[in-house]
């Protein structure tokens, strides 16, 4: 079965996991981080330590990938997301591939802090993918090897900022402000055997109890695998890192496709980037005081991610 670890606060201390219906069972081990966490501990090896189980209502979840680890996305990976974004996935048939920062990261149940310059603050659902080692060249991942690369899988909400990304063509920028990666609650660890799983999962994220995004990840364009078979021929991989898998269609953004498009090209920058905010501002982005619920599961039950629960807060 898979293994859905936490990390967590307890007391004053930093510990990880393992979660279970009637609390947490803490591990034996220390483990500084997730690096340390995953090259040391295959899911059918856990350990539970002697301090016995500690209540959920004691404990403060975290986010299962600490900050020390690279935070790697995938844009445009699910066909109707491409669509809704002013794209046709047959004129993009490339991987698009981004950084997000690592300080972005925070636990599941964080508040989603709004900058006070932002008013297009948009939703994503992903599915995360954790590796499992260190990929320093190219290496060929298919479905019979990809158990030894992936240790398990999480919930990322990968915030953007539209404002910020699309008119500065600021992807990093646009989404890597603080708390637009709230991560987990667990990290599941899959064994050899469940890796059929990753193309088997259903994600629903909902605003304020209204369902906006919904799809299955053999959606996908791009599959776990094939990128990381592309991404080994470009950097390095370290156990640990989290691979953003891209979102299914529902986004509160919405852009223009075919001549409407082709026209706007046309105008000066200024004056394309006015009607684009214009265009935007019945769009149901978030706002202070909503409420964004993400969850992540097998249609079978065996793999479930728990739910993420975030409150837009207004920044300064």
């Amino acid at each position: 079965m898979p293994v859905n670890l936490v990390r967590f606060e307890h007391r004053g201390t930093t510990r990880w996991g393992r979660h279970t219906d009637d609390g947490i069972v803490p591990l034996s081990g220390t483990f500084a981080g997730t690096r340390e966490l995953v090259t040391a501990v295959p899911p059918d090896a856990i350990e539970a330590g002697s301090d016995g189980i500690v209540p959920l209502a004691e404990a403060r979840l975290l986010s299962p990938v600490t900050r020390d680890r690279q935070v790697i996305c995938q844009g445009k990976n699910y066909a109707a997301h491409a669509l809704e974004s002013g794209m046709r996935p047959e004129d993009k048939g490339y991987n698009m591939i981004f950084r997000k920062a690592s300080s972005a990261i925070v636990a599941a149940d964080s508040d989603l802090v709004r900058p006070a310059h932002v008013r297009l603050l948009d939703y994503e659902i992903e599915l995360g993918l954790v590796l499992k080692r260190d990929i320093d060249g190219p290496v060929r991942v298919d479905e019979t090897n990809l158990h030894e690369f992936v240790a398990g899988v999480t919930i990322v909400n990968d915030y953007s900022a539209r404002d910020v990304q699309l008119p500065q063509m600021q992807f990093y920028k646009g989404k890597s402000f603080r708390t637009f990666a709230p991560v987990g609650p667990y990290l599941c660890l899959l064994a050899p055997h469940e890796m059929h799983y990753l193309r088997n999962l259903e994600l629903t994220l909902a605003v304020n109890g209204e369902v906006r995004q919904r799809g299955r990840t053999d959606q996908m364009i791009h599959t776990p695998a094939a990128t990381l078979t592309e991404l080994s021929g470009v950097q390095d991989l370290r156990a640990g890192d989290l691979i953003a898998t891209g979102t299914p269609a529902g986004c509160a953004m919405r852009l223009p496709t075919g001549w409407r498009q082709k026209l706007a090209l046309l105008l000066p920058e200024a004056k394309r980037w006015e009607l684009f905010r214009r265009s935007q501002a019945d769009r149901p982005y978030l706002r202070p005081g909503d409420v964004v619920t993400s969850r992540i599961a097998s249609r079978d039950g065996v793999v479930d991610l728990g739910e993420q629960r975030n409150r837009v807060v207004e920044g300064t």
